[in-house]
């Protein structure tokens, strides 16, 4: 009998364990596709905006941006342009030598002062 009760109770611990690695993985698996949804940017969008568009219709043109890897996505890339404003995003288009494509854009006086595009790393 107390061989029986032990091995009920491994049992309903390895469900617990699994049903919560579950739970875990949806969570996991959301947040990637919420960040997916919130930084890629189609490379047709980065080369339709030139330098000097409004800055109201460049935005319209790009997602909110707002994710846990915006920071990642700062580093390596160059400098910011003085007293501008930057959104980083990961672009939607294939790999160039393994690496993932950033594009930044930053905005000066309601324009686009400035766009660029380099190797995440």
């Amino acid at each position: 009998m107390a061989q029986r009760k032990g091995c009920l109770i491994g049992c309903g611990v390895a469900l617990v364990l699994g049903v919560g690695l579950l739970v875990l993985l949806v969570f996991g698996m959301g947040k990637v596709l919420d960040m997916a949804d919130k930084t890629l940017v189609d490379p047709k969008v980065y080369e339709a905006v030139k330098t000097g568009d409004v800055e109201s219709e460049v935005r319209a043109k790009l997602p909110s941006g707002d994710t846990f890897v915006k920071g990642a996505l700062k580093e390596g890339g160059p400098a910011e342009p003085e007293g501008g404003v930057c959104s980083w995003y990961l672009s939607s288009g294939d790999t160039k030598n393994g690496n993932e494509t950033v594009f930044r854009f930053c905005f000066k006086d309601g324009k686009l002062a400035e766009k660029a595009e380099y190797p995440m790393r």
